[in-house]
């Protein structure tokens, strides 16, 4: 690879008049990693990507790439001088030109010969799996091989930074684990710093060696996708990474009280009040447990997801194996109590979006 490949944003802002879309932002990207910028719709993951690619200027704070500047609200390298490769929604294709025209396109300005061109967009369609579709119209692709010939661009060019924003938007289920598996291969071979914006949590944990959590333009925790899961840094990462639902408990002789489920709570006073998150894959139907009512049923494929509503009110997920009618009355419990079942707050009847106290329970101590 070549020379720029780390990525630094220092207290990182952008601001579209009165809206402050991106708010002091700071993060490290290490050469060679793949990082996912993981959140809802409208937290400015996109806005943040175009900082670093080049196409927004950012209104406080600066982009560095292996510690040269190359954006801050005084001076802007353009995006064409970053080394980077961007890979849009869209695609952002020309429809006149066929499928090795389109992947050449970044050289014709760097001047290199037919033969050197060739060759590089030959590698690049081989790393997409799309060799022998040089000649064929982009016009006549489908979205997935349209996808490839975008992501074909990145690598031919030799740069040492891709950006993809949300590439797999518009793809259907099976393409978009096709797909996957492309950008994991091209991770691989070519050894590019990755940077990977999505809204769905199953991709940036599938694909991320490290995901960085958006919220109202402001990162709420960053780390290894196994971290994000297990050791959740506030409420918002433990409700968006997880299917979790947080609902009211008490603590009673150092263990948490759910109706008539106990579960540890080592560190925490007898009497206080404390939340829990319950996620799908810890729950189970049984005959005696939790008594709960069945809200309604959603089916899966290979199973059904269940929303119960608690005695007093709250809902919780599960996972069952059969469909269940509403208004049916149900019990639960908690599965493997003593190690990940659920993370535990004391305090208010439902957490903050903001940081968890320093007294909570870690995963690990459940």
């Amino acid at each position: 690879m070549g020379y720029m490949t780390t990525i630094v944003l220092d207290n990182l802002t952008k601001r579209f008049g009165d809206n402050l879309a991106v708010n002091g932002v700071s993060f490290t990207l290490g050469t060679g990693s793949f990082t996912a910028l993981l959140g809802p719709s409208g937290c400015s993951k996109t806005t943040l990507l175009r900082l670093m690619a080049g196409f927004e200027q950012p209104s406080a704070g600066t982009v560095h790439f292996n510690g040269r500047p190359v954006g801050s609200p005084d001076a802007m390298v353009p995006p064409e001088r970053r080394s980077t490769g961007v890979v849009f929604q869209s695609y952002a294709l020309w429809p006149h030109m066929d499928v090795a025209a389109n992947v050449a396109y970044p050289l014709q300005a760097r001047g290199p010969g037919r033969a050197a061109i060739d060759k590089r967009v030959g590698k690049a369609l081989e790393m997409v799996s799309l060799t022998g579709f040089e000649q064929r119209s982009v016009d006549g692709l489908s979205g997935g091989q349209r996808q490839r010939v975008a992501l074909a661009r990145c690598p031919v060019t030799g740069t040492d930074i891709i950006l993809l924003d949300e590439p797999l938007a518009n793809l259907d289920v099976h393409l978009r684990a096709e797909m996957l598996d492309v950008f994991a291969r091209l991770h691989e071979e070519t050894g590019a710093t990755i940077v990977f914006v999505t809204h769905d949590q199953s991709e940036a944990l599938a694909l991320a060696d490290r995901v960085i959590v958006l919220d109202h333009g402001v990162v709420q925790q960053s780390g290894r996708p196994e971290q994000l899961y297990n050791e959740p840094a506030n409420a918002m990462v433990a409700g968006f990474v997880g299917r979790g639902m947080f609902v009211s408990a008490l603590v009673s002789e150092g263990r948490v009280v759910l109706a008539d489920l106990p579960v540890p709570a080592r560190g925490h006073a007898h009497g206080t009040k404390a939340t829990v998150l319950l996620r799908p894959e810890n729950l189970a139907l049984t005959d005696v447990g939790v008594p709960a009512v069945v809200v309604a049923t959603r089916y899966s494929g290979a199973s059904y997801d269940t929303t119960l509503r608690l005695a007093n009110g709250e809902t919780v997920l599960l996972t069952a194996q059969e469909r269940l009618e509403p208004g049916r009355p149900v019990h639960f419990t908690v599965e493997d109590a003593s190690d990940r079942a659920g993370l535990i707050r004391a305090g208010a009847a439902h957490p903050p979006e903001g940081d968890w106290p320093a007294d909570r329970v870690a995963p690990a101590a459940l």
